[in-house]
């Protein structure tokens, strides 16, 4: 495929699924009192908006980063994976009154094993995906600038 294309195609996709994850986190801001934690009903909502802004924004400068097409292919996916992990994990969190790797934020006694194991994972693997995210970006950003001077 054609980087050109790649590039539309990706960037439309990060807009489209950035306006969806907006949306998710409007939803979960209506229901966040009804969660075993609301306080953590309402970081839900707040990590659905925010990261959902961040994927329309990153589809706005998507072609403003100058990295190769398997580089793009996984700063998409990663950039994708991140935001709704993010989202999803404070979620659960939310609904199950786990997190006891959230510190203040969480709940005094632990949820099952299985639900903060999973919170656990999404937690790490969500930072590990965004940090990957904002190192590739910065090298794509940082050589597209060089290539214009």
């Amino acid at each position: 495929m054609e980087k050109s294309l790649l590039l539309k195609i990706q960037s439309n996709r990060l807009i489209y699924w950035g306006v969806f994850l907006f949306l998710l986190g409007l939803v979960v801001g209506l229901m966040a009192p009804l969660f075993a934690n609301p306080r953590m009903g309402v970081s839900s909502h707040i990590e659905g908006i925010l990261n959902g802004m961040f994927l329309i924004i990153l589809g706005l400068i998507w072609d403003k980063i100058l990295v190769s097409e398997k580089w793009l292919k996984i700063t998409f996916w990663l950039a994708i994976y991140g935001t709704f992990m993010n989202w999803f994990g404070i979620l659960l969190s939310a609904i199950f009154n786990g997190g006891k790797m959230l510190g203040i934020m969480a709940p005094t006694d632990e949820s099952s094993p299985i639900v903060e194991g999973i919170i656990g994972f999404s937690l790490i693997s969500l930072s590990i995906a965004m940090i990957a995210t904002c190192v590739i970006l910065l090298i794509g950003l940082k050589r597209k600038m060089s290539a214009t001077i």
